[in-house]
Order: C-alpha cells, then sequence, then structure tokens
C-alpha cells in the first residue's frame, strides 16, 4: 500500500510538523516559520501547502490533489483549536492571511490576501471583540479590495490603468472633503464595503463571495496562480530561479 502524500504541514502553539531544511517543500516563509516553533518563538498558528501542490495545480489544468482538501480543513481544525477561534463562527471568528513563499525570496513578486473569512456577519463579531467599528470595516474594506484585485483579477492591467476600487475610495473622500484615508469614519468605510462589492458584481457578474470557505479556496488559488505571473517569471529569469521550484 503506498504511503499517503502530506501536503499540507501545521506550525503553531509548540508543535511544527515542518522545519528549516524543508526550504523546497514548504517555501522559505514556511520553513522559517515551522522553525520559529521549533525553537519556542511565539509564532500564530497556521499551516503550508506545499510546492509539490502549486506545481501540480500547473500540471492539471489548476485542479489539486484529491488529498488536499481533507489535509486543508484537518489544519484549519488544529488553527482554530489553538487560536480559541473558529473560521467562519458569527461570534468569535477566525480570521486567515494567505501568502506565498518560495524557497528563494522573491519581494513584492508574489500576491496576498489579509482578513480573510469576513463577511456582514463576521464583522459585526469583530466590533463586538473590539469594540472599534471603524477598525473593523476598515479590515472589511481592505479585505473586499485585496480579495476584488488578487482573485478577481480587477487590479490594473499596466502602471497607467487606475484601480477600480481606489477611483470609489477617491471619490468618497473628495465628496466629504478628506485628504487621507484616515478621516474616513466608520459609516464611510461600511458604505465603500459595499460600493467595492457592486463593483464587484459589475466587473464580473458574480456577487462577492460571503462563505468563508469560498474565500480560501479563492486565495489559495490565486497564490499559486500568482507563481505565473508576468512580474514573477520576469524577477525569476533575472535572478536564475527554476519555474519548477513552484510556491507554497
Amino acid at each position: 500500500m503506498s504511503k499517503k502524500s502530506k501536503y499540507v504541514y501545521y506550525f503553531g502553539g509548540k508543535k511544527a510538523e515542518g522545519k528549516a531544511e524543508m526550504k523546497g517543500l514548504l517555501g522559505g516563509k514556511g520553513a522559517n516559520l515551522a522553525e520559529m516553533v521549533n525553537i519556542g518563538l511565539p509564532v500564530p498558528a497556521g499551516f503550508t501547502i506545499t510546492t509539490e501542490v502549486c506545481n501540480y495545480y500547473y500540471k492539471h489544468k489548476n485542479k489539486y490533489p484529491k488529498e488536499l482538501n481533507e489535509q486543508v480543513l484537518s489544519a484549519l481544525k488544529k488553527v482554530e483549536k489553538r487560536m480559541g477561534a473558529k473560521f467562519g463562527d458569527a461570534k468569535n471568528p477566525l480570521l486567515l492571511s494567505v501568502r506565498s513563499g518560495a524557497r528563494a525570496s522573491m519581494p513584492g513578486m508574489m500576491d496576498t490576501i489579509l482578513n480573510l473569512g469576513l463577511n456582514d456577519t463576521s464583522v459585526q463579531a469583530l466590533i463586538d471583540k473590539t469594540n472599534n467599528p471603524r477598525f473593523a470595516y476598515d479590515s472589511y474594506r481592505r479585505f473586499v479590495q485585496m480579495f476584488g484585485d488578487v482573485v478577481l483579477d480587477l487590479k490594473p492591467e499596466d502602471k497607467h490603468a487606475e484601480d477600480p476600487f481606489e477611483i470609489i475610495l477617491d471619490k468618497k473622500k473628495k465628496k466629504n472633503g478628506f485628504t487621507l484615508d484616515t478621516e474616513l469614519t466608520a459609516d464611510h468605510l461600511k458604505d465603500l464595503v459595499e460600493e467595492f462589492k457592486k463593483e464587484i458584481k459589475v466587473k464580473t457578474g458574480n456577487d462577492f463571495p460571503d462563505d468563508p470557505m469560498e474565500q480560501l479556496w479563492g486565495a489559495i488559488g490565486a497564490v499559486f496562480g500568482s507563481w505565473m505571473n508576468e512580474r514573477a517569471i520576469v524577477y525569476r529569469k533575472l535572478n536564475n530561479i527554476p519555474a519548477e521550484w513552484g510556491t507554497a
């Protein structure tokens, strides 16, 4: 009987399934986070999806190994237990970051999604937890914008084009006589969330996904997809980084 392939490595508390020497499999970020846990440094819990999955993704027309879903859910449960919060929960939601980490550093070349798991329900839980509506809605509007740019591919195609979300943001500030984002109130930011969602509907024909698991898999696909974006390809060529290394 063949050994089941392991594609997801958990880290958190005093336990990490990876180590520093595993950069080829876990990428630099994943291997270093695991090592930090191993030497006793305080690190928020998380998990790394291996570079093998990235290579599989490209070889199989943007599909994942059949074992991946179960392994991601298992690791996510460990993160929830360690962090004392539940992904998608209405009262105590766990929010995630989805980041890329190749074995060689590629600063600024790959995509990142932060505050993942926020929706109209969990943002209220964040308000209740922090007693700071402005912080909660600012986090939410940033997430919707980042998701739109990175996952739904609404970011500008070239340096001469403007980000559609930045246009909406600038109009909101101008309408209220503001020059800085920090001048926007919680109500302004709440309005921006809805305006950003409407923009997504107009540009894509689809609603912004409220389901946290749909958000998560969309983000995972986008990060793997960014391995082959134009700036990443150019950077790899300039720095002699093989494409087959993949990213974690």
